[in-house]
């Protein structure tokens, strides 16, 4: 199905993205596309969003496994639904794709490659399965504001 198709491209072009960094950017730190607005900047984040958390990996580590069987859950749930709902069903999907490339991340090598790096807002740096998530977050978003009351991911 293309939910769970969304969920393994996903994964795939994070990881694919987070290896050409780590081959390439790594041993050089840094590059200007736009000089002082955005660059690939290497960074190995041990923590969640904006660095909270990044002095306790391992736990972090287990409720990020926690989270993607829970939103695993809800997805196949809410696909086997008669009448499911697409904009639920795309935003889990982009969001456990994000998620499971992260996790990859912080299983293996104990932190996440980040990469994208907008210094003209002083943005925190982050990568593909980042965007991944929001995206998700953003189709969620929609999905409560806009559902009928009969709807429900539960």
């Amino acid at each position: 199905m293309i939910y769970y198709l969304i969920v393994i491209i996903s994964v795939v072009l994070d990881q694919i993205s987070k290896k050409i960094v780590i081959d390439n950017l790594k041993p050089i730190g840094t590059v200007p596309l736009i000089k002082d607005v955005f660059h690939f900047t290497y960074c190995e984040n041990t923590g969640a969003a904006f660095s909270i958390f990044s002095k306790n990996t391992a736990l972090l580590t287990v409720v990020s496994l926690v989270f993607i069987l829970v939103v695993f859950y809800f997805l196949f749930k809410n696909i086997k639904k008669k009448n499911h709902n697409k904009m639920l069903l795309f935003g889990l999907s982009f969001i456990l794709g994000g998620a499971i490339g992260n996790f990859i991340d912080r299983f293996f090598h104990g932190f996440v490659t980040d990469f994208f790096d907008f210094r003209l807002i002083n943005f925190a740096i982050f990568n593909i399965a980042d965007v991944f998530i929001t995206i998700g977050g953003i189709l969620f978003c929609i999905y409560i504001l806009f559902s009928k009351d009969d709807e429900s991911i539960f």
